[in-house]
């Protein structure tokens, strides 16, 4: 794991006047109009900053939390992921928003990459505790990786804070495929399974999972999937296109363009209502009850109080409200699926579930 100064980024607003700081770019998050001065602390700074987090925060939590919902806080924010990626950027979307809307003091996003999320997600809960001004971000293929890994830990170990994000998969086939419809494709799965190979992620990944959600949708048997995992768009594309895989799931926006050269075309997509700029009807439109979006969401130390748990809820119900927030995911491409905590605590269970029934039908789970 990299060092602390390696692994950890901050921003800090104007109010942190007792750290010392020299800019050191723009944020990485939205257009340039959006973009803020980042500061970093100095090494006196940085440890000042620790030992206030580590001592002052836990005994004032109540009173700070108490006052209103946009109480600035000084946030840590772990991404259990390598930079880059989607986690990473919802990360420093947050970052850009709390400190764009004065939610924050300050806000560090450190990236603790490993086991497809399930080895930085072990290490949260198991170092953080009670701590009330820490976060994680999660996703879908979180609940995958902790259903299938060895970390030793669940999802009953954090606490669910807000369901944010969602981007929906669409399921493509070659122009020149038999199957014109989504309700071809569950024919031919019907018929023989192992005669349609459908192309995604890792196995396991979500794209997986959804293969499998789909071949229980449809009646037929999960077990018989073949799957061909690849490592990017790209390649799995080029393979649909040399006829070596029959069907991709992929977003909407990595099927863009070989859709408008008339290469591929989308069959279905995953989300509950049609979504803009793609001609294709969604799944439920042809029959097929499943529904299915890439969410991005936060967790919070299993265990906080019930004061600490309410006070981020309602700081991350007011980011959502922000014109910054709306800026940001508008920019992204990303679709609003708030849920505040309690109602993000029951989709978090359902979702479990599913995801586990859905790998233990294709084998990967026990």
């Amino acid at each position: 794991m990299a060092s602390d100064p390696q692994r950890r980024k901050v921003r800090a607003g104007k109010t942190l006047g007792m750290l010392s700081a020299t800019e050191t770019g723009n944020a990485r998050i939205g257009a340039p109009d959006l973009a803020q001065p980042r500061r970093r602390r100095s090494i006196i700074g940085h440890a000042f900053i620790r030992l206030m987090w580590r001592h002052a925060l836990p005994a004032a939590a109540g009173a700070v939390f108490a006052t209103s919902a946009l109480a600035q806080i000084d946030l840590k924010i772990t991404v259990p992921a390598a930079p880059g990626g989607a986690w990473d950027q919802t990360a420093h979307a947050i970052e850009q928003a709390l400190l764009d809307g004065g939610a924050a003091r300050s806000v560090a996003v450190a990236n603790d990459p490993g086991g497809r999320g399930a080895a930085g997600f072990a290490r949260f809960v198991k170092e953080n505790g009670a701590e009330p001004n820490r976060v994680i971000v999660v996703g879908l293929s979180m609940l995958g990786a902790l259903v299938r890994g060895k970390a030793g830990v669940t999802l009953a170990d954090a606490a669910p804070v807000a369901r944010l994000t969602a981007e929906y998969f669409a399921i493509a086939v070659p122009a020149e495929s038999p199957i014109a419809t989504a309700a071809d494709l569950g024919a031919a799965m019907r018929a023989d399974p192992a005669k349609v190979t459908w192309a995604g992620g890792q196995v396991g990944s979500v794209d997986h999972i959804l293969a499998a959600l789909f071949t229980r949708a449809i009646g037929g048997d999960p077990s018989r999937i073949a799957y061909a995992p690849f490592f990017g768009a790209g390649e799995m594309i080029n393979a649909a296109l040399e006829g070596q895989v029959g069907v991709v799931i992929a977003s909407p926006r990595q099927l863009e363009e070989p859709v408008k050269a008339g290469k591929l075309r989308v069959i279905g997509v995953t989300a509950p209502r049609r979504l803009d700029g793609l001609d294709a009807p969604t799944l439920k439109e042809q029959q097929i009850e499943l529904e299915l979006a890439n969410w991005r969401a936060v967790l919070a130390p299993g265990g906080l109080g019930p004061a600490e748990r309410a006070a981020l809820s309602r700081t991350f119900e007011e980011m959502v409200k922000s014109p910054a927030w709306d800026d940001i995911i508008r920019q992204k491409g990303w679709r609003d699926a708030y849920l505040p905590a309690d109602l993000f605590a029951a989709f978090l269970a359902a979702e479990q579930a599913r995801v586990a029934d859905a790998l233990r039908s294709v084998g990967l789970a026990k």
